[in-house]
């Protein structure tokens, strides 16, 4: 697992709107997050949090730290999957390619930086994005994942232990060797892990319970 980094923070309110978040009461202050990752999101939810503002960009160009982007894409995942608004900004490599897409489930940037298309791409992020749009849940005895990326629905289903395994491991990045050979590969296939550094990160986020009616997921 990736190694534990300087305690980060983040700005917090209690409401998603700005004009509520305006009023007084609704500031919570520049909040730490000592840690661990896994958890967070819940954490910052039962404190009441229903915005939030990362101070640093998440940068996943080659020369940046991977530990400090696997926190902070962990935190935008997560708490996406809480359906709180997340004010982040995202800086990708010249050569960046469709990684954007790769991460357009989650809340879209409010800016991105590095690709000579980041402002047609970012413009497609918004216009396409809505939630569950790459999710994951854990049923009994199987896992299955549901991504809409692409535009189709692709749907990965499995029985087999060793990808739940690989999930929860992947959850905050793990390197290959920590991780089920063949359950990586079909996640990598599938562009279900982002490689950042040696690490590979897992992609989809969880659900506990349906944000739309499961015939439209």
């Amino acid at each position: 697992m990736p190694a534990t980094l300087t305690s980060p923070t983040v700005l917090a309110w209690r409401d998603y709107d700005p004009a509520a978040c305006a009023l007084p009461g609704m500031f919570l202050g520049e909040l730490p997050l000592p840690g661990p990752a896994r958890g967070e999101a819940a954490r910052l939810w039962e404190l009441g949090v229903r915005r939030v503002r990362l101070p640093e960009p998440v940068d996943l160009t080659a020369t940046a730290e991977p530990t400090a982007a696997l926190r902070g894409l962990g935190l935008v995942r997560d708490l996406t999957a809480r359906a709180v608004m997340v004010e982040w900004t995202l800086r990708l490599a010249p050569d960046a390619g469709e990684t954007w897409r790769v991460l357009s489930h989650l809340q879209p940037p409010t800016a991105l930086h590095g690709p000579k298309d980041a402002a047609e791409s970012l413009r497609a992020w918004r216009h396409g994005h809505y939630l569950c749009k790459c999710l994951w849940r854990k049923g009994p005895g199987f896992i299955q994942i549901r991504d809409r990326r692409w535009g189709e629905l692709r749907r990965f289903t499995a029985d087999e232990p060793e990808y739940a395994t690989a999930i929860d491991r992947l959850d905050h990045g793990a390197t290959a060797d920590g991780v089920p050979a063949s359950a990586l590969d079909d996640f990598r296939s599938e562009q279900l892990v982002l490689e950042i550094g040696e690490y590979a990160w897992w992609v989809p986020y969880r659900v506990s319970r349906w944000l739309q009616q499961s015939i439209a997921i």
